[in-house]
């Protein structure tokens, strides 16, 4: 037990990391951060690939487009718009979006069940109201205060407004990705978890090339315009690959085998809910970036939230 809760807290401190980077290398822009990162975990997904070498091989091409769009929106699109959100609304209330995570993936699983007519483990939607309005009131505090006035810090504006919009968006591609994932495992024999983990990192390799070729292009052509960025690592090149190979290696493949590690070792229903561990690090990371404490309100909203998620949690756990 001990061992699996510290897996799963390792797991959450290394994803906190990639609301870190955002607020760290705030000039660069958010599509050179998530090819950067990505182009680093396919790198290493090529090292790992001599390991699977036998379960890769079995995959069709069915198989390895499915990889491509998993990579797509679960890697580039997410990071892409996540750290774009983060740069214009700050990293507290980007992470508390996405620490809504389980009961949202829950609700949307609970759609498709209900849809399908199956309605395997399907809750009824008047037991999601209360862990829904305590989520709801903890995303008001942080951002707004009891009194319902954002604190002047926060600058909201446009450029605030927009970066909830687009955590919302990563959101959306973090609801679809596991669901669309877990669908490719269950119709398949067991054992092919980290192939399948290997195979999307080989698939997203050239996908982050593609994108980045296609920004150099991009930016040329606006550098004749005025363009600023320095191609190709940026005003800060030591900083920028240091992050790069940091959140490649540590958010995408040690993030991912710490929590695959305490799934092994912990009931469902308790790992499920240690998810919560990537938010209260984002914010933890944010905050010491920062160099502040939370204030009053801020806590509260984040009590709220936490709540809110480990509630809904159990009561979809309590419903299998």
């Amino acid at each position: 037990m001990i061992a699996g809760v510290l897996c799963a807290l390792g797991a959450g401190l290394m994803w906190g990391l990639i609301f870190l980077v955002p607020l760290i290398l705030g000039d660069y822009p958010p599509v050179v951060l998530a090819f950067g990162r990505y182009v680093a975990f396919g790198l290493l997904a090529v090292g790992l690939a001599w390991f699977d070498r036998r379960a890769l091989a079995r995959l069709t091409r069915d198989d390895w487009k499915e990889a491509a769009r998993l990579a797509l929106v679960g890697n580039l699109l997410y990071y892409g718009t996540l750290a774009a959100a983060i740069q214009l609304a700050g990293a507290q209330v980007p992470a508390l979006i996405i620490g809504t995570l389980p009961v949202v993936i829950a609700i949307t699983a609970n759609l498709v069940e209900q849809r399908s007519g199956a309605d395997n483990g399907a809750v009824q939607w008047r037991r999601l109201a209360l862990p829904l309005a305590i989520m709801f009131a903890g995303l008001v505090f942080v951002q707004h205060g009891p009194d319902g006035v954002a604190e002047p810090a926060r600058a909201p504006g446009v450029s605030y407004v927009s970066g909830l919009l687009l955590a919302l968006c990563a959101l959306l591609c973090w609801t679809w990705y596991p669901l669309r994932n877990s669908r490719w495992l269950r119709a398949r024999p067991p054992g092919l978890s980290r192939a399948w983990a290997t195979a999307q990192g080989l698939a997203t390799l050239p996908l982050a090339v593609l994108a980045a070729l296609g920004y150099a292009v991009w930016e040329w052509l606006a550098h004749e315009a005025g363009g600023r960025y320095a191609w190709p690592f940026g005003a800060r090149p030591g900083m920028y690959v240091g992050l790069m190979v940091l959140t490649g290696l540590a958010a995408s493949w040690l993030g991912t085998l710490l929590w695959n590690k305490a799934s092994h070792l912990l009931p469902a229903p308790l790992v499920g809910q240690l998810i919560v561990f990537e938010t209260l690090a984002a914010l933890l990371y944010a905050f010491a970036w920062e160099a502040r404490w939370p204030v009053a309100y801020e806590v509260v909203g984040i009590v709220l939230l936490v709540g809110g998620v480990l509630l809904g949690v159990r009561i979809f756990r309590a419903s299998d």
